[in-house]
């Protein structure tokens, strides 16, 4: 059983930073990482918490964390060009996590957790794809691009994943469908959802910024665009005619595999061999390592053990990976929309029988207030009362 993720005033908090975040525009740092350690607590029950998955995946991620802020001490990208403290990227509170789940996706909040899905753990052929990946949403961490876009719908959608997790957790079993349908709902119309996702150019800066923390954490550029490859194999570069719709404002995959290679073949073979380092795992330790994801995802919850917010991880957009919008996402989002749809109407219901109640209230009392003054007259003008016998 679930056991409870938020208290009343987790979800209050949810939806006063999603109230600040639509009016200014903008958000913090603070605001982002305090949103983003909701959703973490939203996704506990479907996250690995193995010692042996979890501790591999963080020993990659710091890797390309402990990269990262070397550069930063030099001076390199928008992390070191802002007037925010940037430390916080690099402390020790920075985690990466395996999600038990059948969708190919990673993500992060934007905040102190980024997160791989053990679908698409599975589907990597080795740990350069993985590291691939994990060096991406990370970078999408140090460009702030999580904090840039509070002025579009991305940041909107993450504080609505977790406005409708605490929902769920919230209620009770007769009525936690509701109690998510109302947060969720109430958070934005979910056919926003399949546009809310990085643009372009967080992308793309994504993997500029990916590839140099890659490469600095030991892996070797000639691989970094073998995961694009292994999604173009697996078919996920389809538009309409293939798996799923378009984004064709996002990049492609075959542009970002030749982006790779051309950024691999401008590094001399002097400075790829001073880069380059074990890799965590051998492959065949790698291999191990799947086959416990497996093994332990079968026995623990997934992200479709979270109720009404599991349409809402469902329908995240997976622009990291691809520009596809896949045909689950999309039913995913469909669904939120009509969820969405039909609470705005229970609410515009609930607000119209306020208005009626509010109106013969006032009536009543308008009434009572007028036949007043007629009772009061009626009392003056009656004959005084006497007891008998006097």
């Amino acid at each position: 059983m679930l056991r409870t993720i938020f208290s009343v005033r987790g979800i209050a908090g949810v939806l006063a930073l999603m109230g600040a975040v639509i009016l200014s525009g903008c958000a913090s740092d603070s605001s982002v990482i305090s949103q983003a350690n909701e959703m973490n607590s939203a996704l506990q029950p479907a996250i690995v918490t193995d010692p042996v998955l979890s501790q591999y995946i963080q020993k990659v991620g710091d890797r390309i964390i402990d990269a990262a802020g070397e550069m930063y001490r030099q001076g390199y990208g928008p992390a070191a060009q802002v007037d925010e403290d940037s430390q916080w990227m690099f402390s020790q509170k920075m985690q990466f996590h395996f999600v038990n789940s059948k969708t190919l996706n990673a993500f992060t909040t934007g905040g102190e957790h980024m997160y791989v899905y053990t679908e698409l753990f599975q589907k990597t052929r080795n740990e350069n794809e993985l590291a691939t990946v994990m060096a991406h949403e990370f970078a999408h961490v140090y460009g702030r691009h999580v904090q840039k876009g509070m002025n579009r719908q991305y940041g909107v959608l993450l504080a609505t994943v977790g406005a409708g997790a605490a929902g769920y957790a919230l209620g009770d079993k007769s009525n936690r469908e509701t109690y998510a349908g109302l947060a969720a709902g109430g958070a934005m119309l979910a056919g926003q959802l399949l546009n809310a996702g990085f643009t372009r150019g967080d992308e793309a800066e994504a993997d500029e910024m990916g590839f140099e923390f890659y490469i600095r954490a030991g892996y070797d550029p000639d691989h970094f665009g073998d995961f694009f490859q292994r999604m173009i194999d697996l078919g996920l570069d389809k538009g309409s005619d293939g798996v799923g719709k378009y984004l064709s404002d996002h990049p492609s995959l075959k542009s970002r595999v030749e982006l790779a290679h051309k950024r691999a073949a401008e590094l001399s073979p002097q400075v790829k061999q001073q880069m380059e380092r074990p890799d965590v795992a051998s492959a065949a330790q790698y291999a191990q390592l799947q086959q416990r994801s497996i093994q332990v995802g079968a026995s623990m919850p997934n992200d479709t053990t979270l109720g009404a917010v599991s349409e809402l991880l469902q329908a995240l957009p997976r622009s990291c990976l691809t520009p596809v919008i896949f045909p689950d996402q999309e039913r995913a989002a469909e669904e939120l929309e009509e969820r969405a749809h039909q609470q705005e109407q229970l609410q515009n219901g609930q607000q119209r029988q306020q208005e009626l109640n509010r109106q013969q209230q006032e009536k009543k009392k308008a009434k009572s207030a007028k036949s007043a003054p007629q009772q009061a007259g009626q009392l003056s003008q009656s004959p005084p009362s006497y007891r008998s016998g006097q």
